[in-house]
């Protein structure tokens, strides 16, 4: 009976017990899950303009063999651009943009036998071009096409003395194809890498009667530029919503 009655009173004790340390536990830590941070999906929608540098290198042109002189030679160039990009579904852009380079002297010239000689100096380069490119996170490469325009001072002189000359086309007007490759490392600004090729036709000589049996030359252009753009985000970055 005694150890009955002892078992008892140690069972109730225990009872008594256990809640009490129950509740002396510290309770389990509750471990808060970080924020999720919304990454930048950057924007290309929007207008830009900038400035850019580079030179430009034209093909090895000819009079029926006679070369003209310097033609090849790589000049400087500088110049502006202004645009805008309209990006969509979602890594896609379209674009248009129109650009104008001032190029160094170049004075590129021929002497016909005869004593005839020609002089051209083309003073700039110009284009409105559309173009298409594909973009993942802040970089962007394209490809562009369209009009261009030649700015040249040219000249045709016998003795010294100029005369009036004319030709078959103007080899002013022509067309540009180019790429290149553009990063966007700030909100507002972008750096781009970028080829163009630009072709004037060919002319040849109408007047003065002496230049015309030397037949025809073309006029075209290599450029390779790197530029620098300040860009009106329509709204700044889209950022990713969770």
């Amino acid at each position: 009976m005694k150890k009955f009655l002892l078992a008892t009173v140690a069972l109730v004790a225990l009872g008594a017990t256990v809640p009490a340390l129950a509740a002396d536990l510290a309770a389990r830590p509750y471990a808060k899950a970080a924020p999720y941070v919304a990454q930048p999906i950057y924007n290309w929608t929007g207008f830009y303009i900038g400035g850019h540098l580079g030179g430009a290198f034209s093909s090895n042109n000819n009079f029926n063999g006679l070369a003209v002189g310097n033609n090849n030679n790589g000049r400087f160039l500088g110049g502006v651009q202004v645009g805008a990009d309209y990006q969509f579904a979602p890594n896609w852009v379209l674009g248009i943009e129109g650009q104008y380079s001032w190029l160094a002297n170049n004075n590129n010239g021929v002497i016909f036998p005869g004593g005839f000689i020609y002089t051209n100096n083309q003073r700039g380069l110009g284009s409105v071009t559309g173009r298409v490119g594909y973009t993942w996170g802040p970089a962007l490469l394209y490809v562009k096409g369209g009009y261009a325009f030649s700015d040249n001072n040219e000249t045709v002189a016998l003795g010294g003395v100029p005369i009036a000359f004319a030709f078959d086309s103007d080899h002013k007007n022509g067309y540009t194809v180019g790429a290149g490759i553009e990063y966007m490392f700030a909100q507002n600004w972008s750096a781009k890498v970028e080829y163009q090729y630009y072709n004037f036709g060919s002319s040849r000589f109408i007047t003065p009667a002496a230049l015309v049996p030397f037949g025809s030359f073309t006029t075209d252009d290599h450029v390779v530029k790197a530029g620098l753009n300040y860009r009106f985000n329509w709204g700044g970055p889209v950022v990713a919503k969770y």
